[in-house]
């Protein structure tokens, strides 16, 4: 049960959070490979900011009218409405089949409405689309974990750890899962 709650809170953390990431970009815009590149380096607050930065570029989806449906979407989820989010998200994905950040946010609305199947295709698309998305990598893992997978799920925490190695919740996942992952 402590994984279910560990992975709700975090799946909730990923589109809670997409309100702050979907507001108009500031003056100043990082390119993303330096932002990845900071990373590396990072201490975990500086992670946490890097992070969002990222994430906020994510968010944009290059479209005005995609960008209004992914609003709706998280819109729906804050408000528990998992069917009208997945409605939102999957019009937006059938739209922009090609914003990996929409898969990540869409497989929040499914896990939310107990689809764990849907969610862990979302995951696996949005990955093929964006290798480099924490968030689908995290997200991935935690339903691993979930699924009592811990091998897959160490081996996936540990991918994002060579993307952001200060990032603590995937430090302790790690420390946590490599005993029963022998």
């Amino acid at each position: 049960m402590r994984i279910i709650n560990h992975i709700h809170t975090y799946l909730i953390a990923i589109w809670a959070g997409l309100a702050l990431f979907c507001a108009p970009a500031g003056a100043e815009t990082v390119l993303i490979a330096d932002l990845f590149d900071q990373l590396q380096s990072a201490t975990p607050e500086q992670t946490e900011r890097i992070a969002k930065k990222i994430e906020s570029q994510w968010s944009r989806s290059g479209s005005a009218a995609m960008d209004v449906l992914l609003s709706r979407g998280v819109q729906a989820l804050e408000e528990k409405d998992t069917q009208a989010a997945i409605e939102h998200l999957s019009a937006l994905i059938d739209h922009a089949p090609d914003f990996a950040h929409g898969y990540v946010i869409r497989a929040s609305a499914y896990f939310e409405a107990g689809y764990v199947g849907p969610a862990l295709a979302d995951l696996e698309q949005a990955l093929r689309l964006n290798p480099r998305h924490f968030g689908a990598m995290i997200g991935l893992a935690v339903l691993q974990e979930g699924m009592q997978m811990p091998k897959q799920a160490l081996i996936t925490y540990q991918k994002v750890l060579k993307i952001m190695p200060q990032h603590p919740m995937v430090q302790e996942a790690v420390a946590r899962l490599q005993p029963m992952a022998i």
